[in-house]
């Protein structure tokens, strides 16, 4: 399955979402996106491969965003509205590891006023009152940032 979903895309227009693959006698540096490879498991991609909507439905996305646009954020709603109530603790570290921007293994409050914008570019900025609550709420060690491990406990609260 994963190899027919390859083939296709290689044979596709190139998205904005690239990988190269190395040069083979038959397929030299062809475009490849993983985005378009839904059929393949999760585990077989990194992190910094992943875009949310492997882990998330597009739909789902957009109906939270839409939900918050004009509303103070609440991000346990918002976890919820998306589906990640519902995921494994397995698959909710690796929507963490896509919102962890700088790969440090934390959100700070830096990365989490964009937090929105990681699960589509369309997201809103929060405010700084949203973002102190946020980490207010996530942050159980009081270090001032979000680990993986406190990120994955807010969402299954």
């Amino acid at each position: 399955m994963c190899l027919e979903a390859a083939i296709k895309v290689l044979l596709s227009p190139p998205s904005p979402n690239l990988l190269i693959l190395p040069p083979s006698p038959t397929l030299l540096s062809t475009p490849f996106s993983l985005h378009h490879l839904p059929s393949c498991p999760l585990s077989l991609l990194s992190a910094d491969e992943m875009a949310m909507t492997d882990l998330l439905k597009a739909e789902e996305i957009k109906k939270a965003l839409d939900a918050f646009a004009a509303e103070t954020f609440d991000p346990k709603k918002f976890f919820e509205m998306v589906g990640m109530k519902a995921m494994s603790a397995e698959n909710v570290k690796k929507v963490f590891q896509v919102l962890d921007v700088d790969g440090s293994g934390f959100i700070e409050e830096e990365e989490l006023k964009f937090v929105l914008k990681g699960f589509s570019k369309e997201g809103r900025d929060l405010t700084d009152a949203e973002t102190k609550a946020f980490l207010t709420a996530a942050d159980k060690d009081g270090d001032g940032k979000i680990g993986i491990d406190e990120f994955e406990t807010l969402v299954h609260e």
